[in-house]
């Protein structure tokens, strides 16, 4: 997916998702991440390249205006009691601690050259040298989709436009798409889920045949390989190949507004079995 396909009409073209019932889902987030092109990827990249990284973003981050006016915030000036904080809020990436992770060198230099930039209103953020050069993340309380998605579309188009302003360009081919540190993540990079609360639907044992037919994954509410939070799951799209962002943001919205069907149905003791989609 080129990056022709982030623009004003994508959000557009999307259907619903501003109404999704807010007494099921708590919050709705859009991700995805960017490499810059000629740096290596932050598994292997230098300390000066990792500090170039983040000083490309603070040149450009810090001149974004309107709603997407922000500050950058350096790890390393962090106490720990505002690290954690943020980490509660589910806005700040925590130290790698897996072994997969820490044998691949991501946590060289921690924390030089890492931190986050959020805007004001703490809706639009970009982490720096985590997994990826750039994660750039879109979220809000609630079932609003429609504006998570418009609001990242807008953010990542500028920020692009910055970077390749500066003579940093992202990293992409024809073939592949975004090129991200994780192949998992090749193509799009796009990860558009929810936070929704399913007490009985995650019991019923057609649950993993819901997700499989709607394309979805299950993670926790503390991000992959996580257990769900009592009956809190965070919900969103299997693929980053494939599909357009916007068709994979429509499959959370349809999926998620199924799954919030299902579980009114089972919460008045009624069936779901005529509401079990077709495989997409």
């Amino acid at each position: 997916m080129g990056s022709s396909a982030i623009t004003h009409r994508a959000f557009c073209t999307a259907q619903g998702g501003d109404d999704l019932d807010p007494n099921y889902v708590l919050s709705s987030r859009v991700r995805t991440g960017r490499s810059i092109k000629a740096i290596a990827l932050p598994p292997h990249c230098s300390r000066g390249e990792r500090r170039l990284v983040e000083k490309l973003c603070i040149n450009a981050l810090n001149t974004l205006t309107g709603e997407l006016k922000g500050k950058y915030y350096p790890l390393s000036s962090m106490s720990d009691a505002e690290q954690q904080q943020l980490i509660d809020d589910h806005f700040l990436f925590d130290k790698p601690v897996s072994p997969l992770l820490l044998a691949s060198g991501m946590a060289r230099d921690w924390p030089d050259g890492r931190g986050i930039w959020h805007n004001d209103n703490k809706t639009f953020l970009v982490w720096v040298n985590e997994e990826d050069h750039l994660r750039v993340i879109s979220m809000e309380k609630g079932g609003n989709m429609k504006e998570v998605f418009r609001r990242f579309c807008v953010g990542l188009k500028m920020i692009e436009e910055l970077f390749v302003k500066a003579g940093h360009g992202f990293m992409w081919n024809e073939h592949l798409g975004y090129v991200l540190t994780c192949p998992s993540n090749l193509g799009t990079g796009l990860r558009g889920g929810v936070h929704v609360k399913i007490p009985h639907l995650c019991k019923h044992p057609k649950f993993e045949e819901v997700l499989k037919r709607t394309r979805l994954q299950k993670r926790g509410t503390g991000g992959v390989d996580t257990d769900a939070v009592g009956s809190v799951y965070d919900i969103s799209n299997a693929d980053r190949l494939g599909f357009s962002e916007v068709e994979q943001v429509q499959m959370v919205v349809d999926g998620v507004k199924l799954m919030i069907e299902m579980e009114k149905h089972l919460e008045k003791g009624k069936s779901i079995d005529d509401l079990m989609p077709a495989q997409k």
